[in-house]
């Protein structure tokens, strides 16, 4: 295994961490930590507010490809799919079926590059968008395991969690604090298909 790591995480606010005061949300937490245990890893948060799996379909490849060098190891961390269960003008955004399609069209060129893994949605308060999301993540798991792409299944953890559902609900009914995420960090942190990635 190469000695250094660059990590792209491509998806949505999720991943850029917003409404977080720290500024860190999972992602950073997850590569504080890689490099405080001693591995040598560089994280790009590739992570756009708002973005839906079409958004990131549109923009994902030149942007990891400007940041992951032959030299060093490489991996793709995917998450999104919350936007594309939220309704906008009384639809929603991205229609399931195509919300799928989307993400078995990314994994599969994707995987053409790099191993990739894939974290999948988290919950809001909105009891509809939940069952939206609830519903996608499990479609999500099945694309990826058609694809043998390693998947986490973040909502019913978080869904149970106080300290996620708590600064949600505190917050602006779908991004938490900095105990949310350090809560989806630790998640990640100890999901071995992550932790066997690390040089």
């Amino acid at each position: 295994m190469p000695v250094s790591l660059r990590v792209a995480f491509v998806g949505d606010s999720f991943v850029n961490g917003y409404g977080d005061p720290e500024h860190l949300g999972w992602v950073g937490r997850v590569c504080v930590r890689a490099r405080a245990r001693g591995h040598d890893v560089t994280g790009y948060d590739l992570g756009v507010r708002g973005d839906t799996g079409a958004d990131v379909a549109k923009r994902w490849k030149a942007e990891v490809r400007a940041r992951l060098v032959d030299g060093d190891g490489a991996l793709i961390v995917l998450s999104f799919g919350v936007n594309d269960c939220v309704e906008r003008d009384g639809r929603v955004r991205v229609p399931p079926a195509e919300a799928i399609a989307h993400a078995g069209a990314i994994l599969d060129t994707a995987l053409l590059s790099a191993p990739v893994l894939f974290v999948g949605p988290p919950p809001v308060t909105d009891d509809a968008v939940n069952g939206r999301i609830a519903s996608l993540s499990a479609a999500l798991a099945a694309v990826c395991a058609d694809r043998a792409v390693p998947f986490l299944e973040t909502f019913a953890p978080l869904r149970r969690s106080a300290a996620w559902m708590g600064e949600v609900a505190a917050g602006d009914g779908a991004h938490p604090g900095a105990g949310g995420y350090a809560t989806l960090a630790a998640l990640v942190e100890s999901w071995e298909p992550w932790a066997s990635r690390l040089p």
